[in-house]
């Protein structure tokens, strides 16, 4: 039984269903969405990490693979993470003192001179439904306020986005701000004019085209360490 719950939430999650009183999609006007469905199975006292693993996650999971192989695009992206968080809303209020499980904290900001969010806020939200603990730091961030990021948070990964050519080349000295604050830092970056050519010029962690790489990224890179 609480398997079909925990599908029933994930596909929410996946088409974007956040509630009851969603439109959206217009095939299930009307029907419970992710915020129902998870009030429904901690009432039937299904663990809050199944709920987050198999419910929200796995929805989430799914939707990254979709975008990544552009069979969904941004919109469909935004409702789906729109519908996670109010899945997320209903899990904090179980636990206590903030301590949700986390996969880890990830440090995400788009480097200095580069006012472009767009790509950057998708990660985040994909990381944060992945169950990662998300600090962004915004846009046009000057390398020193990576730096100071990473000693606020030990043990943290970070995220770089650039847009352009012209902002991209700070990825290097941002690299060489955090490794001397925290060395071992691992550092991915990303974004439209960035290769995997250049993140090892960069002497970055590695480099992913898309949220659902750098999740995977993530995962590969901090479990070989």
């Amino acid at each position: 039984m609480s398997e079909d719950l925990l599908h029933q939430i994930a596909r929410c999650v996946e088409v974007g269903k956040s509630d009851a009183q969603a439109k959206y999609p217009p095939a299930m006007a009307g029907q419970p969405g992710v915020s129902e469905l998870v009030q429904q199975a901690l009432d039937q006292a299904v663990p809050a990490e199944r709920i987050l693993k198999e419910g929200l996650t796995a929805g989430m999971s799914t939707i990254g693979v979709k975008f990544r192989n552009n069979e969904v695009f941004v919109p469909e992206v935004l409702m789906a993470a729109r519908a996670m968080h109010k899945g997320m809303a209903k899990l904090r209020a179980v636990f206590v003192d903030d301590s949700m499980p986390s996969r880890g904290t990830i440090v995400m900001g788009t480097v200095e001179g580069d006012m472009h969010d767009i790509g950057k806020n998708l990660v985040c939200m994909m990381l944060e439904g992945a169950g990662w603990k998300v600090v962004d730091l915004g846009v046009d961030c000057a390398p020193q306020k990576f730096a100071d990021a990473v000693r606020q948070h030990p043990g943290c990964a970070v995220g770089l986005s650039a847009l352009l050519t012209t902002t991209m080349v700070n990825m290097k000295p941002t690299i060489e701000a955090i490794q001397t604050a925290q060395p071992d830092t691992v550092v991915l970056v990303g974004g439209a004019p960035v290769t995997g050519d250049f993140a090892r010029q960069v002497g970055a962690s590695g480099f992913a085209p898309d949220p659902q790489g750098a999740i995977e990224l993530l995962e590969q890179l901090l479990t070989a360490a």
